[in-house]
């Protein structure tokens, strides 16, 4: 009997050092942790239950059966974050490169059916030099059987990919499928095909960073939803992250306990809006007066600025917020900001997390550029978003909301529950300026008579009350009251039901 005992815990011991020593050093060495001390970071301690911790690929050709190393590749099993349970997978970068191979994804898909099974969330960390080419047809049958799986789990349980090094080739399709991606700066990347296939190709020359290090994917693509400095700040993040989310589209999102008053009064919103209505101020500054003890978790803070999207808590719930940041391009929606906002807005309505939209937009982004990218379709994937999301919906138009953008941003013609405005709001068609010139183009001659119409025409429409007396406005309330009025209107919308027509599934304009 001690004879087998020690040879469980020999075995155990080796398939724990990976690929050796050498090739952990040369991990650390890179400025990166290994497969196992990333889970030790981003699972509680203790928590950690391994499967297929002696699972070896069953290739011979090219000398690959000299190279077996129990586990092959990836670690996988469950733990725990902050008491709430998780499956997850780690590519081991230090065996074969993390290559996926026809057993490595066969660990990957076990963990991930497990995953839907047991309604849990799955959160992968990818650090793999793509289908290990040895293998051939069978590694990439591996990647195609992940990726069939991330799509049957969308919108059952929640998927968070974390890029910690290379993901190239096929191996990027599956983060892509999932919720989230988050990344390492300088450390991971992701890309279709690399550099030198670039430089084949097209004869461009470009780094690995510049083609899909994660400043590219976090500013540019909007592939990435945040990076961070390093491999501990990304997995604490995720942790963070992890709290929001409900365990899957059956259950709530968690309620963490909070000592912040929901009748707490914010005095320095009253003096937010400047004067001039052509000033710009900062939204977020409203979001945090908002949120619970002033915790907003961001997401793609780098891409489309002119939109804000992420999580806060009110009364310890978790809500998501879609908000124009007037600070840049006037909060103007562009087909960046739509596209940004439609998918933010598809993932709250499918795991039940009630929306929060807070609206100072005045109109779409005008220009060629624009139209000739689509701007029509993608801004309809926005409008699609909320006129199909039934979950708790509550609207505040701080200030400008015009033309169809009014209608886009969760007007309640659209769908949302409860609509307020501040004193400061204007809800018309278009800018008083611009209107006068169009209602009175005959008088554009006398720039003193089209003032006095823009002063009129500001009379009449720069305010929320039209709206109110039609009843498009639920209330105009005092901004220093805002925190309690979302938060007594969001839970007076705690047992909101709402019957959809049957469909197979919907066709949003993609």
């Amino acid at each position: 009997m001690h004879q087998s005992l020690a040879e469980v815990e020999r075995r155990r011991a080796e398939a724990r050092l990976g690929g050796g020593e050498a090739r952990i050093a040369a991990q650390h060495a890179k400025g990166k942790l290994t497969a196992r001390e990333r889970l030790e970071v981003l699972l509680d301690e203790g928590s950690f239950e391994e499967y297929g911790l002696y699972v070896t690929h069953r290739a011979t050709e090219f000398g690959m059966a000299a190279q077996k190393v129990a586990g092959d590749g990836v670690v996988t099993g469950w733990g725990t974050i902050h008491g709430r349970q998780v499956y997850v997978f780690s590519q081991d970068f230090t065996v074969l490169g993390g290559s996926l191979s026809e057993t490595h994804a066969e660990k990957i898909c076990r963990i991930m059916d497990m995953a839907v099974r047991n309604g849990v969330p799955l959160i992968g960390l990818n650090d793999s030099g793509g289908a290990r080419i040895q293998e051939g047809v069978a590694s990439l049958a591996g990647y195609a059987e992940v990726f069939r799986r991330n799509a049957e789990a969308s919108g059952v349980i929640p998927q968070i990919s974390v890029i910690m090094g290379p993901c190239a080739g096929g191996a990027v399709y599956s983060p892509a499928m999932t919720d989230f991606i988050f990344m390492v700066r300088d450390t991971s990347y992701m890309f279709v095909t690399g550099p030198d296939v670039v430089k084949a190709v097209t004869n461009e020359i470009v780094t690995a960073e510049e083609l899909g290090g994660a400043g590219t994917h976090t500013r540019r693509s909007s592939v990435a939803d945040a990076a961070y400095e390093n491999d501990v700040e990304t997995l604490e993040q995720v942790r963070a992250f992890f709290d929001f989310l409900p365990l899957n589209n059956r259950q709530p999102p968690p309620i963490r306990p909070s000592h912040d008053d929901p009748d707490r009064v914010e005095l320095r919103l009253d003096t937010l809006i400047p004067d001039a209505s052509t000033k710009p101020y900062d939204m977020k500054e409203l979001i945090l007066a908002l949120a619970d003890e002033g915790d907003f978790f961001e997401l793609q803070a780098d891409f489309a600025k002119n939109i804000v999207i992420g999580f806060l808590r009110i009364e310890g719930e978790t809500v998501g917020v879609v908000a124009n940041q007037p600070l840049v391009l006037a909060g103007c929606l562009d087909i960046d900001s739509a596209r940004k906002a439609a998918r933010f807005v598809r993932f709250c309505d499918a795991f039940s997390i009630p929306l929060l939209t807070l609206v100072d937009v005045p109109g779409f982004l005008p220009g060629t550029a624009q139209e000739y990218g689509g701007v029509i379709k993608h801004g309809a994937k926005l409008l699609f978003a909320y006129s199909q999301a039934t979950v708790p919906m509550v609207t505040l138009i701080t200030r400008k909301a015009y033309g169809g953008a009014y209608d886009v941003m969760a007007s309640k013609h659209i769908g949302a529950d409860i609509n307020y405005a501040w004193p400061t709001a204007e809800i018309a068609v278009m800018g008083a300026k611009g209107a006068a010139e169009i209602l009175y183009r005959s008088e554009l001659s006398d720039p003193d008579k089209i003032a006095a119409r823009t002063r009129d025409y500001e009379e009449r429409f720069a305010n929320p009350f039209v709206a109110a007396e039609r009843g498009f406005i639920d209330e105009v309330i005092l901004p220093h009251s805002s925190r309690r009025r979302i938060a007594r209107a969001f839970a007076s919308l705690k047992g909101k039901r709402k019957e959809q027509l049957w469909r197979k599934h919907d066709t949003i304009p993609l």
